[in-house]
Formats: structure tokens, C-alpha cells, sequence
């Protein structure tokens, strides 16, 4: 089983449970940005009980999951994750927060066409902010350089007022202004 069958496998069975849910994390950035080799991957879930039941029962034999983690982190809006036994790929549920911004950036996903399949994912701004949120929370060269990735490829499609509307909130005003002062240095990538 490729990365590719395992996401999609996992798309599959959260589809087939009913929980909402969108593509985030390092897929999501190497989706509008600069791609990158990652062995999981982040998918933000909104699910209920019984969704989340449903979906943990459909995984079946060939995945671990630790069932208590999962109720847990529904409980207290954490993250759990899954690992396919026979290749090691992992997937991070992330439920999502109760807060405002996390409210708005999941109502923004939108489909998009992931190697091949029609897929919700954040959309690029919400990767962007919620890649130096990562980064201010525990920091990290390779979220910032997502998040650049990011900023280059879109460059003046990047809705720059949506960015400076939720930075205080996520205490990143600072490290967004910076992001957004090298993304107008720099040259847009060239597409191959």
C-alpha cells in the first residue's frame, strides 16, 4: 500500500462514517506550495460519538488505534492517530477546537483535486496560519518553510487581510509579517 492508498483509505472510511473532515498539515502545504516527503499525514475531523465509533470499527485489522485515545480526544478536542501496521504510514486526527478561528478555517475548506481525487482541504491561508501557530507553539524550520511555500506559489492570490485578521488571535503577528516581507523578496517558483 502506497501513502497515497493509505490517505485515500482513510478518506474512505470517514466519508463512509459522516465525519466531517479536511486534508491539513504538510499534505496541505506541498498541495499549494513546495511539495515535501512526510510520513504522515493531518487531517483535521469533526465528528460526533457515533461517527467516531462508526469510523474506528471500519478501520478494521490492518490499522492500530488505540479506541480509549480517540474517545479522549473527541472528549477534550486533542488528536489521536492511526498507523497502518504493514507500511508504518501514519495519519494525526486532529478534532477540531471550539475556537473561533478554528470555526472559520474549517468552514473555508474547500474540494480540491489531491493526486487525483477530489479531496477537503484547509484552505491556503488556514495552512499558512496554522503552520506558524505550529511553529510559535513548538518551533520549527520546516513550518515555516511550508508556510513560505506556501506564500510564494500563491503570492498576490493569498488573501493578505484574512491573514492579518486572525494573526492576534493565534499570537503570530509578528513571525506573519515576516513570512509575508520574504515572500515579496523573493521570486515566485518556477512551474515545471
Amino acid at each position: 500500500m502506497t501513502q497515497r492508498d493509505f490517505l485515500l483509505a482513510i478518506a474512505r472510511a470517514l466519508h463512509g462514517a459522516g465525519i466531517p473532515y479536511m486534508v491539513a498539515g504538510s499534505h496541505a502545504s506541498s498541495h499549494y506550495g513546495q511539495p515535501r516527503a512526510t510520513q504522515d499525514a493531518d487531517f483535521v475531523i469533526d465528528p460526533t460519538r457515533s461517527q467516531l465509533d462508526l469510523f474506528l470499527d471500519a478501520l478494521g485489522p490492518d490499522y492500530y488505534v488505540s479506541r480509549p485515545a480517540a474517545q479522549e480526544a473527541l472528549e477534550h478536542r486533542h488528536m489521536f492517530n492511526v498507523i497502518d501496521f504493514s507500511n508504518g504510514w501514519k495519519a494525526d486526527f486532529i478534532i477540531r477546537k471550539d475556537r473561533p478561528f478554528s470555526l472559520e478555517e474549517f468552514r473555508r475548506r474547500r474540494p480540491a483535486n489531491w493526486q487525483g481525487q477530489q479531496l477537503p482541504i484547509a484552505s491556503p491561508e488556514d495552512v499558512i496560519l496554522t503552520k506558524l501557530e505550529w511553529d510559535r507553539i513548538s518551533p520549527s524550520e520546516r513550518q515555516r518553510q511550508d508556510a513560505l511555500g506556501v506564500a510564494l506559489a500563491l503570492g498576490p492570490l493569498l488573501d493578505r487581510s484574512y491573514l492579518r485578521h486572525w494573526a492576534p488571535a493565534l499570537g503570530i503577528v509578528d513571525s506573519l509579517e515576516e513570512l509575508l516581507r520574504q515572500a515579496d523578496a523573493l521570486p515566485p517558483p518556477q512551474s515545471s
